[in-house]
Parts: structure tokens; sequence; C-alpha cells
């Protein structure tokens, strides 16, 4: 799930100082979750928008903005409110964004309204939290399924500095070390012999951008 956050109003009213005539796109999926491009949302935006002196023409909120069929049924149902706008404010993630961007035919100004944060995991409670930094090298099968480079603020690969204190992070003391975390689970697996193997720097070429993976032809 990719996290959002809005941006504050001003900042907002700032980027559209030369739209009047706006249509508004919200996210099924990551951003209603999360609260940042849900209907709720969408509906604040547009009072605030409208109190702003700002014209809505329209709203949708595809089930899922970043797969283009989605994002193109909901603009397809949209299109004369679309045709009589002049600027798109997205309410999801930057990958929200230039899916429009990428699949729009009006030639209409994208802006964003949420700045993208992290990817993350829900607990029960609904709380999110970054457990992976999609690195490309992935070594949890290793670290008990306990990720170092997104828990560890310095990424080691090779077990904790010199500044962890009594479990807890020298960056952080009311973070665990993520390294105390993955001793803790190996030793209750019986897998602390694997603490044993030194692990090569990364290859950071692989996490190199822009990534695409090609499925067709």
């Amino acid at each position: 799930m990719i996290i959002s956050q809005q941006k504050p109003l001003k900042d907002l009213l700032s980027s559209l100082k030369e739209y009047n005539k706006i249509f508004l796109v919200g996210c099924g999926e990551c951003a209603t979750a999360c609260k940042s491009g849900g209907q709720p949302e969408i509906a604040k935006m547009q009072r605030e928008l409208e109190a702003a002196g700002k014209v809505i023409t329209g709203s949708c909120i595809p089930s899922a903005p970043c797969v283009a069929a989605k994002l193109k049924t909901e603009l397809a149902k949209n299109i004369k409110a679309l045709a009589q706008s002049e600027v798109v404010l997205i309410l999801a993630c930057g990958l929200g964004v230039a899916s429009f961007k990428d699949n729009q035919r009006l030639n209409l100004a994208v802006l964003p309204a949420c700045d993208t944060l992290f990817g993350a995991v829900m607990d029960a409670q609904g709380n999110f939290f970054e457990k992976c930094s999609m690195c490309a090298e992935c070594v949890l099968d290793e670290t008990a399924g306990i990720c170092p480079i997104t828990l560890c603020p310095k990424s080691l690969l090779n077990g904790p500095c010199g500044g962890v204190n009594q479990g807890k992070c020298e960056v952080d003391n009311q973070q665990d070390c993520a390294w105390v975390l993955i001793y803790r689970e190996l030793e209750k697996n019986k897998k602390l012999e694997s603490l044993r193997v030194i692990r090569k720097p990364k290859d950071f070429k692989k996490s190199g951008k822009p990534h695409q993976l090609i499925m067709c032809k």
C-alpha cells in the first residue's frame, strides 16, 4: 500500500492560482485507506476549493487510478465534465498523477493534491508501517523476515552498529534496533548460525530509477 498525505490547502491554492475550473480525482484503494483521497476527502476538498472561489466541474474515484484500464473507465464516464475543466487535481499518490497524465486525451494540466510518503503494511487497527524499501535485492530470507535496509536508519547488512543501547537504536531511542529484533527472531527459530555469513554490499544499480517491467510486446 502506498501512503500519501494531502498537501496544505494554501499550497494547493498557490499551485491552482492560474486555474478556475477543476476536476477532482481520488483513489479507491490506498488513498482511501490512508484518508488522503477517498470520498470524504474529495467532498471536503470540493467545499474548500469552492469556498476559495474555484469551480469544481466534477469528480471521480477510480478503484485504482494507477491501473490504466480502471482509470480510463472512469475518465470515459466523466468526459463531458473533464472537457469543461482546465486542470485535474489528483488526490492520490504520485503514481495516480503519472497514470492520469499518461492516459488522458484532453491535454489538461494535472496537479498533485498529495505528497507520497512510503509503501506500508496495515495492521489490524488500521495503522501503517513502512516495512520494505523496494531495494531490488531482498534479504528477508536471511534476516527472519525483518528488513534491515528499512528498519535500521543506517541500513546495515551485517549486524548492529556500536550505538545500540539496551536493544534500542541510537538514532531513535524509542525504536527497537532492527538487528536485535533479527537476532531474537533467528534465536527463536534456532538459526543464529546464519549470522556468521558476511553479506556483500548491495548492488544499488539494481534499484536505479526509473524501473520498468515489460509484460507485453
